[in-house]
């Protein structure tokens, strides 16, 4: 059962900074005289994140050169009279507080990262061991030298490994690959006691699922072992515009169901408002615009299957026989079709080029009141009747990328924190929205409304990148499993020192 979200109107009150939670000599010991910092601009960088949405000062921010420096601060506050909170906090792009830690220590993960070390790539075993601090197009940057590569990924790359991993990590490769978390052969945990572990599926078993997927609540994750893959050279990139939805979603739902058949699949919605551009990308050539733009007029609401298959030298013949062949057999509007050859580089980081476009113009900075969500294949189609054709045409108001893809359940592990549909086959659906500092609380009714709909209809839907205002909504949100993930925080951060910002545990 979803708790609807609760709009806290004194989210983005400055909260006064307060050391006096710290221990008295803390700054003063001389492991962390010189990389704990109370200076203001430090503080103000760490207490605001990608979502713009919360900000919630720390006390200090922890610059670590080391994991042992993590460790001792880590060791400091379980053995402390009065403990402090603490988070990690890596490229800062949670939505929602998850790096936050009031009154408590930040800890910048990111200054860690050394250029000479910390990713490791063993070709022989097809893994990398990769420092948590590092982002994934660093990492693709390191293994392509040694011609591999990862092989699941988030659509955009510059995100923390340890970042991605503590929540799931997700896009159009998970039908296939599963998602991030499903492909880590081995980490090194700081606990909330001080305690480093290394743990994998056969050692320290229970800490390794539940730091996958944790949201931080267990430890820190500050190492990754990677499953790699020999790297493709190229992408062949097809999109397909529909007008039914059930078409839509019949061809996808095949589609993940054939074992060797495309690396990539993602689903998104064309809407008939907001500003021309919102739908539109670099993607199309220009001289079709007019054509799409009056298909989106006439039917107020269209689709787009996006589809890629990975390929080299060697078997690029066969791809496109295989993509014509493809093609045949989808039910998208004939003539609706768009083709683009690009590196295997260029495709999994095209989000960087929107980013730097947004950046230009000021617009990247900004709120994003992000509503992420997994629903059950069952329900796909009342969702898209009462919430696509319904709540989000009648407000209007949709800005940003509005996603909706299927991936397959069997490449999940339920021994993760993650929670996730039960249903064999479900649907991510993200709603990626950017609003001014004026508006963005217009956009979190909106997502009120899109929660209380699925509640009321009994729909089962589940949050991804969750929030929740209270304890009550994130027991709602685990259901059955709560008490796994209660008697988790017990074993391994029973003082609730790790990951405050989320209101998981008050």
């Amino acid at each position: 059962m979803i708790t609807i979200l609760v709009i806290i109107t004194t989210l983005l009150t400055p909260i006064t900074t307060n050391t006096s939670s710290l221990p008295w000599n803390i700054l003063s010991k001389d492991n962390f005289a010189r990389k704990l910092t109370t200076a203001s601009s430090s503080v103000e960088s760490a207490a605001t994140d990608f979502g713009h949405i919360t900000k919630i000062f720390p006390s200090a921010v922890l610059n670590p050169s080391s994991v042992q420096d993590i460790t001792d601060l880590i060791k400091l506050s379980f053995d402390s009279q009065s403990s402090f909170p603490l988070a990690a906090r890596g490229h800062g792009h949670s939505h929602r507080g998850q790096a936050a830690a009031k009154d408590g220590v930040v800890v910048n993960m990111r200054s860690m990262v050394n250029r000479d070390r910390g990713i490791k790539v063993s070709r022989t075993g097809l893994y990398a061991d990769v420092d948590s601090a590092w982002l994934w197009i660093e990492v693709l940057n390191k293994t392509l030298e040694l011609g591999l590569t990862p092989v699941s990924w988030t659509d955009y790359l510059h995100l923390t490994v340890g970042g991605t991993l503590s929540n799931g990590g997700i896009s159009g490769q998970t039908f296939r690959y599963g998602p991030q978390i499903s492909n880590v052969l081995e980490m090194d945990v700081i606990t909330g006691k001080g305690e480093i572990a290394t743990c994998s599926k056969d050692m320290n078993s229970d800490l390794f699922y539940a730091a996958l997927g944790g949201l931080g609540q267990f430890g820190i994750i500050t190492r990754a072992r990677i499953k790699l893959e020999l790297a493709p050279k190229n992408a062949k990139w097809l999109r397909f515009l529909y007008t039914d939805f059930s078409e839509f979603t019949r061809d996808q739902e095949r589609l993940i169901s054939e074992t060797n058949g495309l690396h990539f699949l993602e689903g998104s919605v064309m809407l008939d408002h907001g500003p021309p551009d919102n739908w539109r990308s670099t993607y199309y050539p220009p001289s079709e615009h007019m054509r799409i733009v009056s298909m989106v007029k006439q039917h107020r609401v269209i689709y787009c299957l996006e589809v890629v298959k990975y390929y080299d030298e060697t078997s690029q013949h066969s791809v496109n026989e295989e993509m014509e062949e493809l093609s045949d057999s989808l039910n998208y509007e004939r003539g609706f079709v768009y083709e683009k050859d690009v590196t295997y580089m260029d495709f999994l980081n095209r989000v960087r080029t929107g980013e730097l476009k947004l950046k230009s113009k000021g617009q990247w900075d900004v709120p994003h009141p992000w509503l992420n969500l997994f629903v059950p294949k069952s329900q796909i189609s009342r969702f898209e009747y009462g919430v696509f054709k319904g709540i989000i045409l009648r407000n209007n108001i949709t800005t940003g990328p509005l996603l909706v893809y299927p991936m397959n359940r069997n490449k999940w592990n339920d021994r993760m924190s993650t929670v996730i549909p039960e249903e064999d086959v479900f649907y991510a659906v993200g709603f990626l929205r950017s609003a001014s500092f004026d508006n963005w609380d217009d956009y979190e009714k909106e997502n009120m409304e899109v929660l209380k709909f699925c509640e009321d209809a009994n729909m089962r839907v589940i949050q991804y990148l969750p929030y929740y205002a209270s304890q009550e909504g994130w027991v709602g949100h685990f259901g059955t499993r709560w008490n796994i993930f209660l008697e988790r925080k017990y074993r391994y951060d029973p003082r609730m020192i790790l990951s405050p910002g989320q209101n998981i545990f008050p």
